[in-house]
């Protein structure tokens, strides 16, 4: 069995669509974490963490980054803080080689600024948050074993880089 590859970074990096073309490029499931924790709880994740708090979320989070990291032959995508728990940078490692994605904060303000599906981004200054998030999280990314970054790239020459970097695992 293949083993997975995991893209973590902070939102607006461009995990999702990274991952979609890594994924129809090797030959990969595609295991996108918020989207199987929205079919299993059967509402999106905005409405958890309004519902339900962010631990609430992360359990959630951590519970289906160990299914997908158990299995093999994946892409697997994160969402912007869950590698901030060791135990899923951990399983993550375990499974496969974890990918860390990075854009400027000005970057990922242009991507996410339209976005209603950003919880952490609910305030009043958003590019501020992003810094502040974005330096805060900065640790757990630097832990991943390759590191990539997205400004003024398209999704397929991402996934390219990768692909020439993780030669052996394609």
């Amino acid at each position: 069995m293949r083993r997975n590859i995991a893209l973590v970074g902070f939102m607006g990096t461009g995990k999702s669509s990274v991952g979609k073309v890594l994924a129809k490029k090797t030959g990969r499931k595609l295991v996108d974490i918020d989207r199987e924790i929205e079919v299993a709880e059967k509402r999106k994740i905005a409405e958890i963490f309004a519902q339900d708090g962010e631990p609430r979320f992360r359990a959630l989070e951590k519970e289906a980054i160990a299914r997908a990291s158990s299995g093999g032959n994946a892409v697997i995508t994160t969402g912007g803080g869950a590698v901030t728990d060791p135990a899923n940078l951990e399983a993550l490692k375990a499974g496969g080689v974890v990918v860390a994605l990075w854009a400027t904060p000005e970057t990922i303000h242009r991507r996410v600024k339209d976005s209603k599906a950003r919880p952490l981004l609910n305030v009043a200054d958003v590019p501020g948050e992003i810094r502040r998030l974005l330096e805060s999280r900065r640790p757990f990314y630097e832990k991943a074993d390759h590191h990539f970054h997205t400004d003024g790239r398209t999704a397929s020459q991402v996934a390219g880089m990768i692909l020439e970097k993780l030669r052996d695992l394609a």
